[in-house]
């Protein structure tokens, strides 16, 4: 079994889209990342190290968003890179967990995402627009 299971293709579609009409007017990059457990005692600290592991600290702009959910635990955390942490408001990713924690109470977890992504690459076009030369710097794909 793996937490990618959680998602029937079509449910992985609409998130993988979503990162992608999320990053089609900024330089931020956007990952959703799938574990069954987290195996470490704090979520966030799982998170940053899924967030090396998959080199999101390697984008140009220190601009990248990580989206980290452990299905069987029920944890999940949202992650930004030093750029976009820098600029976003205090409460951003506090916030937009709620929005998502909302939607997975009501088992609607694509919808999560998909929100949660949405509103990601709200503040990431405002900060972080899409420059001429950009290049999608880190896979759209789910990773687990």
């Amino acid at each position: 079994m793996s937490a990618i299971n959680l998602f029937t293709a079509e449910e992985q579609q609409r998130i993988i889209q979503a990162i992608r009409s999320a990053e089609l007017e900024t330089s931020g990059e956007i990952r959703v990342h799938l574990e069954l457990h987290c195996p470490t005692p704090d979520v966030l600290d799982r998170a940053v190290q899924v967030f090396h592991h998959l080199g999101m600290e390697k984008t140009a702009q220190r601009n990248g968003v990580l989206f980290y959910l452990a299905t069987e635990d029920h944890k999940f955390a949202v992650i930004g890179d030093a750029g976009i942490d820098r600029v976003v408001p205090k409460d951003f990713w506090e916030t937009t967990k709620n929005i998502m924690r909302e939607n997975f109470r009501q088992s609607r977890f694509t919808d999560g995402f998909c929100l949660g992504i949405e509103r990601a690459g709200q503040q990431l076009r405002q900060y972080f627009p899409r420059l001429a030369n950009d290049s999608n710097e880190l896979s759209d794909e789910i990773s687990h």
